[in-house]
């Protein structure tokens, strides 16, 4: 397989507490890879360094052959690299299409007057149409974004990184607080995307849904990997049973 992603000793450190240890894995082409751990493991700071966001105090992520450390977010989106995130913010006075139009537009951005109107094309609606269908939206397309339940939202962040056309994408939490049936949608959603060739890494903390889901396991805890491999293999680690308070816990959990 080819190996699209590697974190080589990823570093972050807030006001003296180290976020983020010397943390090192790899990702193939075409995998979706879990990056798990408890509350405070450093899963999102991981994301935010991989996704620009925020600048690592030391190591390299290197995506598709090419470092990518420290870059700027939207040099990272339009190297090929997208990402959703925990909390959704959609611009709720857009329609759900309007949304995803907004996203497509992001090739065609030189300054703030090609901000005003570059998205709004025919052409660029039909492709949001499209990905709106692709995520199990496409009836949705003209409510406004402010008023769609959360499972739905959940699903317009994805389209939104689907627009940038990603190798890869960062899913953040996409099933948290999401009702049962809303959880096997967005599951089936994010097995096809991985069916359709593309890359994923999840963050999730419903284990027993995500561990089906998943190819390998990465699992973070107070800011460094303890443990990582195949799902069966990771749910029986020790560290791993120890991070999530406890065997019993643990079980539970996964």
């Amino acid at each position: 397989m080819i190996r699209i992603l590697e974190v080589v000793g990823l570093t972050k450190r807030f006001a003296g507490i180290t976020a983020l240890d010397a943390v090192s894995f790899t990702v193939e082409e075409g995998q979706i890879l879990g990056l798990f751990g408890p509350n405070g493991a450093g899963k999102t700071t991981c994301f935010h360094c991989l996704s620009g966001f925020a600048v690592p105090d030391g190591g390299r992520v290197i995506f598709d052959g090419r470092e990518i450390t420290g870059r700027e977010p939207h040099a990272v989106a339009r190297a090929g690299l997208a990402r959703t995130f925990q909390i959704v913010k959609p611009f709720r006075n857009l329609t759900a299409a309007e949304n995803v139009m907004v996203a497509l537009g992001h090739r065609h951005y030189q300054g703030r007057v090609a901000l005003l109107g570059s998205w709004r094309g025919r052409t660029t609606r039909r492709q949001a149409l499209d990905l709106l269908e692709r995520v199990g939206l496409g009836r949705e397309a003209d409510r406004k974004a402010g008023v769609l339940p959360l499972g739905m939202l959940k699903r317009l962040e994805v389209a939104r990184a689907l627009a940038l056309e990603p190798r890869l994408v960062l899913l953040d939490e996409p099933l948290g607080g999401l009702s049962h049936q809303e959880m096997q949608a967005t599951s089936a959603l994010i097995a096809a995307l991985r069916s359709e060739g593309l890359t994923v890494i999840l963050v999730e903390h419903q284990m027993r849904v995500a561990m089906a889901l998943v190819d390998r396991v990465v699992v973070l805890d107070h800011g460094a990997l303890i443990a990582s491999g195949p799902p069966e293999r990771v749910r029986s680690d020790p560290k791993v049973i120890e991070a999530y308070l406890g065997q019993d816990a643990a079980m539970g959990a996964f």
